[in-house]
């Protein structure tokens, strides 16, 4: 009898302290995910740990190994455009569902979801706004919003900001980050790569400045219309641009791809981008682009004739 008892309690004192040891490491599980959500952040590419107001005072990108961590359009507009000069366009322009399509759930439903969750209203965000005092039009894709796709409000947002930017002489960057066309609005959604294809012929034949930055990813088409059109094309560091996945290129070519295929250095290497500049650098170095591109400023001479000032290399240099 006394030997149970023995036992009985013997065993209630090892429960007591297995729930103990579970229970302080779930809260101690909890207390570091809590720190690491809040104050660190793991990089997913070295694994250091960086202060997350450092990372991002480095616009998001790793200072020790210099991988480009994914942010929003709403951080990437503040890191492009000058403080107090954005102003949004076409914001009431909102999705609909025209083909009623369903697969798990119905695509109004995703909408709603994507839109409560992030509150986006689609997968860009379109305005005006100045790059270190120079006036550009501004088109950022959000990869959170159904993995940045391609719907009817994103063409059409895109070109309306060309079609502005065209009539205004400003020129067009264009920030991509997109897994292709939505095919919940199927032929709809391929008719937008035409339709911003048409605008930024436009923009073209008034000798106007498109520049494209390719993201992490950048593919399907996106990659297929608009991210490959520009005047000067530039990508981020190790950024994924392609049409096809490569899964299925291999499968198709029945042969095994190069590690670096479809990333921003092997696009670089056979002329499929101009440059790749880091994150930290691109705001500068946009500014410099559409800096040399300038139209030339007509001025007044003494006479009241029209004279148009030529602006050089050298003389913007100078500058």
């Amino acid at each position: 009898m006394a030997n149970n008892e023995e036992s009985r309690g013997l065993k209630s004192l090892l429960d007591w302290f297995a729930n103990r040891r579970k229970s302080g490491s779930t809260i101690l599980e909890r207390q570091e995910r809590e720190i690491a959500d809040g104050l660190w952040h793991k990089c997913s590419n070295c694994g250091v740990l960086t202060y997350t107001k450092d990372l991002r005072a480095n616009q998001m990108v790793c200072v020790e190994c210099g991988h480009h961590n994914r942010v929003d359009s709403d951080e990437r507009i503040r890191q492009l455009i000058d403080a107090n000069t954005w102003r949004p366009i076409d914001e009431h322009l909102r999705p609909t569902d025209p083909l009623q399509f369903r697969d798990r759930k119905l695509y109004i439903d995703r909408l709603r979801e994507m839109q409560d969750k992030l509150g986006l209203i689609d997968a860009v965000k379109t305005g005006l706004g100045h790059m270190n005092g120079l006036p550009a039009a501004l088109g950022v894709m959000d990869f959170r919003f159904m993995g940045g796709s391609m719907g009817s409000v994103v063409g059409e947002k895109l070109t309306r900001l060309i079609e502005q930017a065209t009539q205004r002489r400003y020129p067009v960057v264009i920030v991509c980050t997109s897994g292709g066309a939505r095919m919940q609005e199927g032929m709809l959604s391929l008719m937008q790569m035409a339709k911003i294809s048409a605008a930024l012929q436009r923009h073209q034949e008034a000798r106007l400045l498109y520049i494209p930055v390719l993201t992490n990813p950048t593919t399907g088409g996106v990659t297929a219309s608009f991210a490959m059109l520009g005047d000067i094309i530039l990508a981020e560091p190790k950024a994924t641009i392609g049409f096809a996945g490569r899964r299925v290129i291999e499968q198709t070519l029945r042969e095994k791809l190069p590690d670096d295929f479809q990333t921003a250095e092997d696009l670089l290497k056979h002329g499929f981008v101009d440059d790749i500049v880091p994150r930290t650098q691109i705001k500068k170095t946009l500014a410099q682009l559409i800096a040399l591109h300038q139209p030339p400023a007509p001025t007044t001479t003494h006479n009241n004739m029209v004279v148009w000032e030529t602006r050089t290399l050298s003389s913007t240099a100078a500058e």
